[in-house]
C-alpha cells in the first residue's frame, strides 16, 4: 500500500461502528534494514463488558518490531475507537487487536500490554506477544504501574 493508496491519511475519515468494519492500514517501512522498536500507546481505550453493557477502560501499550511494514497511525486510532460500543472480554479486546496488527503489519515480533481498570473491583491486566522478540531488539519497560488508582 503507497501513500496514494491509504483512504484515511491526509483525508476526512469518521470513525467505524465495529473492529470488524475498521480498516487498518499499513505504509512502507523506510528502515525495513533496522531492528528497532515502535510504541503506541492509548491510555484512554475503552469497549463495553459484553454482559453488562458497561464501558471499560484501559491502558494499551502495543510494542512491535517492524519489518517491511509499517502501521499507519490514523487508521490505528480509528480501529481502537472502534471498539467504542464493542461488547467483548478483555481478553478477547486485547488479543484481537494484536493479532490483527500482526495479520496487517507482518512485524518482525509484537507485544501489546492491556491494562484493564477494573471491573467487578479488581483489575484484569492481559499480555500477549507474537514471539520471542529478535535478538539484539532495546525492550523497554511498558511504563504502566501496577493497579493502585492507576493515573
Amino acid at each position: 500500500m503507497t501513500h496514494e493508496t491509504l483512504t484515511q491519511l491526509g483525508r476526512e475519515a469518521r470513525g467505524f461502528a465495529s473492529p470488524d468494519e475498521a480498516v487498518l492500514e499499513r505504509v512502507p517501512n523506510p528502515q525495513a534494514d533496522v531492528i528497532y522498536l515502535a510504541r503506541f500507546t492509548a491510555p484512554e481505550f475503552t469497549s463495553l463488558c459484553p454482559v453488562t453493557g458497561q464501558p471499560d477502560f484501559a491502558h494499551l501499550v502495543i510494542d512491535y518490531a517492524p519489518d517491511a511494514w509499517l502501521i499507519e497511525s490514523k487508521s490505528l486510532k480509528l480501529y481502537l475507537g472502534s471498539f467504542r460500543n464493542h461488547g467483548a472480554f478483555h481478553e478477547d479486546c486485547t488479543l484481537a487487536i494484536g493479532r490483527r496488527i500482526v495479520e496487517v503489519a507482518q512485524p518482525r515480533w509484537l507485544r501489546i500490554g492491556g491494562y484493564w481498570y477494573p471491573r467487578g473491583g479488581i483489575p484484569i491486566d492481559v499480555f500477549w506477544q507474537s514471539g520471542p522478540p529478535p535478538e539484539g531488539l532495546w525492550l523497554p519497560d511498558q511504563g504502566v504501574a501496577p493497579y493502585r488508582g492507576r493515573g
